[in-house]
């Protein structure tokens, strides 16, 4: 029997990392795992160690270096001395999981990296960590291939997980139907994220925008997208009386269906770009993060979109930029100006022909299944 440890920090990599369980539970029988996750790893057999509940968080605050120092400690005593993992399978959330990996490698434990650190967007100096802690890379991104190799980093291209899970949009009439939606009227959908501190610095720009909008075209109906990972108080208080119609768990299908999206920046500017969704990246968030960021950054381009393209399709609004008249201006162009968004439908669809139709979740399972049993 194999055992297998991963680590996971949020909601995405949870459900990532239990599509390799799947797999790899496919591939053999011969599999023991447990991990830090959530309930997606739960679900599929998988012994939690620590829930991401209680790791998942952005900042620099005192508490959360201190929260991430004690589980860390924790983690590496109970890897070494303990479980003694034949493989650890680190899935994303970078900081915490290049840190623990100095200390796993010096143990001898032999770590796998699926879904790496985009070092190619910020912090370039991570890859000498990956180097030296990592014993192979199971990256998502074409361009990432030839990068991992010229650095001499053992790396496998999987292909993104986006592409094989992608839901097949629904029909839009049975899902305006099903939400009290009028078919005959163009829809705007709001992502404002998954994290508090996203709704914080969000929701205000975004209801103001959604006004803007309302006043001016009375046929524009909205919808907001509730993350599953987040209570019904923590939107509400967010939301206040603004009049949306908010629909939870069913992302992709309302991503599909909507004429524009107002989102926040992340993989799901990856997901409404394989629906060919015209969309804006408004973000923002505390400023001491934002002048780290800068600092750190490689490229100056923030969404999944333009990065994969190398160019600007979908309009990035950042910080300051960031208000109602911005938001609304940028929507009333997608929504109106026909050849502005016929040219960006044209060019979200060209990135998905960038992307490989491998399956992900299968590419990394095989790869963990070829070093443990061949």
């Amino acid at each position: 029997m194999k055992k297998i440890f991963i680590i996971t920090g949020e909601y995405s990599g949870d459900i990532h990392a239990s599509n390799v369980v799947k797999e790899l539970k496919k591939i053999s029988s011969e599999y023991e795992f447990e991990g830090i996750g959530g309930d997606n790893l739960r679900e599929e057999g998988v012994k939690i160690f620590e829930h991401i509940k209680k790791l998942s968080a952005v900042g620099i605050s005192p508490e959360i270096v201190i929260k991430h120092y004690k589980l860390g400690k924790k983690l590496v005593d109970y890897l070494t001395n303990k479980y003694k993992p034949d493989l650890v399978l680190m899935v994303d959330y970078g900081g915490f999981n290049l840190a623990v990996s100095k200390y796993l490698k010096k143990a001898g434990i032999k770590i796998f990296y699926y879904i790496p650190p985009q070092v190619w967007a910020s912090r370039k100096y991570r890859i000498k960590k990956i180097k030296k802690y990592i014993d192979k890379v199971l990256c998502i991104f074409p361009f990432e291939l030839p990068m991992y190799k010229s650095y001499g980093i053992n790396v496998h291209y999987c292909g993104h997980p986006l592409v094989s899970q992608l839901q097949f949009p629904p029909s839009k009439k049975e899902f305006f139907k099903q939400h009290g939606l009028d078919t005959e009227r163009k829809l705007v959908s709001v992502f404002p994220g998954s994290r508090v501190f996203e709704l914080k610095n969000l929701m205000k720009p975004f209801k103001g925008a959604i006004k803007i909008l309302q006043d001016k075209y009375p046929q524009i109906q909205f919808c907001l997208s509730q993350a599953p990972n987040l209570s019904d108080d923590i939107y509400n208080k967010y939301l206040g009386d603004c009049d949306i119609k908010v629909i939870k768990g069913e992302n992709q299908a309302l991503l599909s269906v909507s004429d524009a999206l107002i989102l926040a920046s992340g993989t799901v500017a990856l997901e409404a770009c394989l629906y060919k969704t015209p969309m804006i990246i408004a973000y923002r968030g505390p400023r001491l993060l934002y002048w780290v960021y800068l600092l750190v950054r490689c490229i100056k381009r923030v969404s999944l979109p333009n990065i994969i393209a190398d160019k600007s399709i979908v309009p990035e609004l950042l910080m300051d930029d960031v208000n109602p008249s911005n938001i609304a201006n940028h929507i009333e162009t997608l929504l109106f100006n026909g050849d502005k968004r016929a040219q960006m439908i044209e060019d979200l669809d060209k990135i998905r022909s960038m992307l490989s139709e491998k399956k992900s979740s299968f590419e990394a399972a095989k790869e963990i299944d070829k070093e443990l049993f061949s």
